[in-house]
């Protein structure tokens, strides 16, 4: 029985933590992202069918706008969270918190390259090469009324190297100004992201389905979308499995038993989308892993922060299917040149609605080649079914945590450095 005063919350993470994720679920009382998308794609669905033409060009001309937007924020989105987080780091690192950065990004990236020689393996094999011409014709066909450019500040490669340059000198140099300049225009992208960016995100993918229903694709894209949808799943899974396996190994612990133990996790991110929210029960997994107390308070929560494999998975899997029904061969200098920006692209994002996807998206175009109307339709397949990402990161985050307390066994430390560094956007 919860003692008078201690919520479950509290029984499981510091109190800084403990009021972030519940202002993370009162935000969730709201309508979420995933049944909005949902509804979009049914609207779109049928309104294709019988839209008139000026109707699809009023459409087409905020899906040319809302694009031009996202390539306008998407820089400052990765100068806005990347910076800070950073210079977060930094301060007050020991050897731990490098371990965990280091193993969460090691995971990340090695979740992109399985990704990919899965993907490039499998979706072959039941989905068409170029079925879809999603930039040629079918997209030209409706014309909008009129287009507005809006060039970013700079591109998102750009972005990465100012983030990573000013981060790690905020670290030498003490620049405590700076730094409070860099959290507060997070903060503003933060807001701008949440307040107008998410909100329009399923008009954006309406405006797509529409246009895709209008030129008779529809039928063959939703039946992609399930065959990528289950694909990447299945791959998550067999992720999931290996790096327990490794863990297990390495803790020696039960891989089977330790996995086990982190279902109600998996099921819970499944079902909310939120790695944040899910950190209750991810610790409380972890504890019945075996893993002490003062090492887990400290890494499950950091790594909801740094450890994207699912969404790596997501991203790597959708984006392959889409070349592929492009026409576009998938190439694996490309893939390692994206899956290695985004690890670092992603560091804070899960402090925003969908921020993961938004880092993304500059780097779909910008290292993968995507037009804007593919990587509407990667947003479209990516967020028809939300939840394995964030479950699988969450389950992931558990088998970090185990090879961290094997690590740091003799250690006593943890729990200052717990209260000390904590990750922000959880």
């Amino acid at each position: 029985m919860t003692p008078a005063g201690e919520t479950d919350c509290n029984r499981f993470v510091s109190p800084a933590l403990c009021k972030a994720m519940e202002t993370t679920t009162k935000k969730r009382h709201k309508i979420g992202l995933f049944p909005r998308v949902v509804v979009a794609i049914a609207l779109g669905a049928l309104l294709g069918l019988i839209m008139p033409e000026f109707m699809l060009r009023i459409l087409k001309t905020f899906n040319v706008l809302f694009a031009q937007i996202l390539k306008f924020v998407v820089p400052l989105l990765v100068l806005g969270l990347v910076t800070p987080a950073i210079a977060n780091l930094g301060r007050g690192a020991g050897k731990m918190l490098m371990a965990v950065v280091g193993l969460s990004y090691l995971s990340t990236i090695c979740a992109g390259f399985f990704a990919f020689e899965c993907a490039s393996s499998l979706l072959p094999h039941y989905i068409s090469a170029g079925e879809v011409d999603i930039s040629g014709e079918a997209a030209s066909a409706v014309e909008p009324y009129f287009s507005l450019s809006i060039p970013p500040v700079c591109d998102i490669l750009t972005a990465l190297v100012l983030s990573f340059m000013i981060g790690v000198g905020i670290i030498f140099t003490r620049a405590d100004i700076i730094k409070s300049g860099f959290d507060q225009f997070g903060e503003i992208v933060k807001l701008t992201i949440e307040r107008a960016v998410i909100p329009l995100l399923p008009v954006y993918i309406f405006t797509m389905i529409c246009q895709m229903s209008a030129g008779g694709q529809l039928t063959v894209i939703m039946g992609t979308g399930a065959k990528v949808i289950g694909t990447g799943i299945a791959i998550s899974i067999v992720y999931l499995i290996i790096q327990y396996l490794i863990a297990g190994t390495i803790a020696g612990r039960n891989p089977a038993r330790c996995l086990w133990n982190m279902v109600p996790a998996y099921l819970t991110g499944f079902s909310v989308c939120s790695s944040s929210v899910v950190i209750p029960v991810t610790l409380e997994g972890t504890l019945k892993n075996g893993v002490r107390r003062e090492i887990a308070d400290f890494t499950v929560p950091l790594c909801s922060t740094v450890h994207m494999c699912g969404s790596t998975i997501k991203l790597a899997t959708t984006a392959v299917a889409v070349m592929l029904i492009s026409g576009i061969e998938p190439s694996f200098a490309l893939f390692a040149n994206f899956v290695l920006l985004q690890g670092i692209s992603s560091v804070a994002a899960p402090g925003v609605m969908g921020g993961v996807l938004m880092a993304s998206v500059g780097l779909l175009e910008s290292v993968l080649g995507f037009s804007p109307e593919q990587s509407a339709l990667l947003m479209t397949i990516y967020l028809a079914l939300d939840g394995y990402g964030p479950a699988c990161n969450v389950s992931g985050d558990a088998a970090i945590t185990l090879i961290v307390d094997r690590l740091f066994r003799r250690t006593a430390t943890g729990t200052a450095e717990a209260e000390t560094v904590v990750p922000e956007g959880v």
